[in-house]
């Protein structure tokens, strides 16, 4: 018999009121914000566990607590609303902690990348001008590497392995666990930022995304209404902390729900349903691509011997959510859309196979989205001859727009980068009136008669890659500058069978190129997620009048070596090294048989 849940319009209108219900209570306090409501949080469900990891635990009155030492710590570092604190540190129970008690006096936190380095990291750092810096063991070194080229900033080690950073472990036992007064610092407004959660968007280096006390906690409570957490729940957490996915939606809207949040450092395709049975977790926070890699995984007694009731997350393909569903026996899937910087979301209550959401009826004005026409060769929106944009028809992809309020209208709130300038080109104006204003996703998506919204693609050059938007700009520039490479063009091609696009790098290479060296070099300059799965090495590379490269051709052509004349190399995981790639390599990644 299918375990396959059908679309369930009676169970998404409970989802949505619960929704609408919890986010309503916090909307009438205006002095709320996310540590007070820790605090709340411990009084009511003190003694329970509220987060977990194999390493420590701890309860809701304990996480307080922790927290308040934080607190006390930062404010007598001297440090006060406004001010700036880089976080860099693995999952765990801890790093909730940090962020929770620093943003009581008002500061910003900045949750870095941990897999962030050299430049990279230098600019994450940079941006954001921080008073201090907080770094995990397992991470310092990575940051001392750079550390004479960071801006002036107290930088502390957590872990007495730190290198030779002071330890901030031992002096915060000596730090009263008590609640700050008032009195003692004033609390900050919701309005105000708590935390910097950085983000490729579209171009460039990383940017500094701003999301405010008032954004954590819609966050916490909406997710928390969706997936009518209770005491109950435990939720399994294996993304990085560092993101909004997994450091805000899955950790908040459990704890909202006096639910348990199982923090794991990273996804383990191994070790997954033994863990998440042995812990008796209920929700599954995800990201499309970990989905793939379970169905693509051998089967295991334990698969279907868990308690998962519902599987929320995003990017979850339509050829991946049926056989997902099926073979483990997750009863619901929660699929929704949204951007850490965006101004609105989208979700899939109904549970309707591929679809990343809807709207309903009842909040159509509140949330007001528009697909346009986008022009293929410049990836700007078209304008017709009274100079406004036009509005796609059903099942024709266009790029989404979400209003941004003023006045008197609907919409939301763009809350935007730390810089600016690249706030600015998120930014359209004059859309379909004169001095209307429409924040660009950069997404190219689609929406049926019915009104379910899926995904196409991204605007441009940037592609998604293992959950992460991947700036080509960013890859070329680091490749740059590995000896033997004399030009360069980066772009995602398509691998049958996977999510995403995976990157593909284009080269013209010197005589002294070597592909150990390089791969070497890569590693060096750039996370995982961005070092190139392909590359092609051409005798020279076709510009435009403007010298801009021509590589549509090459996008078309891609990674298959039925279509591609030029030498390719696969970065074959089995051997950690660039192999060349053949049709047979290319058959077996399309059939699942090499995971990348």
């Amino acid at each position: 018999m299918s375990t396959q849940a059908k679309p369930d319009r009676k169970f998404a209108q409970r989802a949505w009121l619960r929704a609408l219900e919890r986010t309503a209570s916090i909307e009438r306090e205006r002095d709320l914000c996310m540590p007070v409501l820790i605090d709340r949080l411990a009084e009511r469900h003190g003694p329970q566990p509220a987060l977990a990891s194999p390493g420590e635990s701890l309860t809701y009155r304990a996480l307080a607590g922790r927290a308040h030492r934080y607190a006390r710590w930062g404010l007598a570092q001297g440090l006060r609303s406004g001010d700036t604190v880089v976080l860099l540190m693995g999952n765990c129970p801890e790093y909730l902690a940090v962020w929770f008690g620093l943003t009581r006096l008002g500061v910003i936190v900045a949750l870095a990348n941990t897999h962030l380095a050299g430049e990279a990291l230098v600019h994450s750092v940079a941006i954001v001008a921080p008073k201090c810096i907080v770094v995990g063991a397992s991470h310092a070194a990575a940051l001392v590497a750079v550390r004479d080229r960071l801006p002036p900033a107290n930088i502390w080690g957590h872990g007495e392995s730190a290198q030779d950073l002071p330890d901030l472990v031992p002096l915060l036992a000596d730090v009263p666990d008590e609640i700050l007064s008032a009195a003692e610092c004033a609390l900050p407004s919701v309005d105000t930022t708590a935390l910097y959660i950085y983000t490729s968007g579209t171009t460039g280096l990383p940017k500094a995304a701003k999301v405010s006390h008032q954004r954590l906690l819609q966050w916490s409570h909406w997710f928390a209404g969706l997936l009518d957490v209770t005491p109950g729940d435990r939720m399994y957490d294996c993304l990085p902390l560092y993101h909004s996915v997994g450091g805000v939606v899955a950790t908040g809207a459990t704890l909202v729900g006096g639910g348990i949040v199982e923090i794991r450092e990273r996804f383990s395709v191994s070790d997954f349903w033994r863990d998440v049975r042995d812990t008796g977790c209920t929700l599954f926070q995800y990201i499309g691509e970990l989905c793939r890699y379970l169905v693509n995984a051998p089967r295991r007694p334990e698969e279907s011997e868990h308690r998962l009731r519902i599987a929320c997350g995003n990017g979850m393909r339509p050829e991946v959510w049926g056989p997902f569903q099926e073979r483990f026996r997750v009863p619901r899937i929660l699929e929704y859309y949204a951007a850490t910087e965006g101004n609105f979301s989208l979700y899939n209550c109904e549970g309707e196979p591929g679809a990343i959401g809807r709207i309903p009826a009842f909040l159509a004005a509140r949330v007001p989205v528009a697909l346009v026409r986008i022009a293929a060769a410049t990836g700007e929106p078209l304008r017709n001859a009274a100079g406004f944009c036009e509005t796609c028809a059903p099942d024709e992809a266009g790029e989404a727009l979400g209003l941004v309020a003023a006045e008197g209208r609907p919409g939301a709130r763009f809350e935007g980068y730390q810089d600016p300038d690249a706030s600015a080109r998120k930014l359209l104006a004059d859309v379909f009136a004169p001095g209307d204003l429409w924040y660009r996703t950069g997404d190219l998506m689609r929406r049926d008669q019915r009104g379910f919204y899926y995904f196409v693609d991204r605007v441009g050059d940037t592609f998604r890659w293992k959950g992460e938007n991947v700036a080509t700009a960013e890859v070329v520039s680091a490749l740059s500058t590995i000896p033997g490479v004399a030009e360069a063009v980066v772009y995602g091609v398509q691998i049958p069978a996977t999510d995403g696009r995976a990157g593909m790098a284009a080269l013209v290479v010197t005589a002294d190129f070597d592909l150990a060296a390089f791969r070497i070099g890569a590693a060096q300059r750039l996370p995982a997620y961005a070092r190139p799965v392909f590359l092609r090495l051409l005798p020279a590379l076709a510009a435009t009048g403007t010298f801009k490269p021509k590589k549509q051709e090459l996008i078309r052509e891609g990674c298959d070596p039925g279509l591609v004349g030029d030498p390719v190399y696969f970065d074959d995981p089995r051997v950690q090294a660039y192999v060349p790639f053949d049709a047979g390599t290319y058959t077996a990644l399309g059939e699942g048989k090499i995971r990348i």
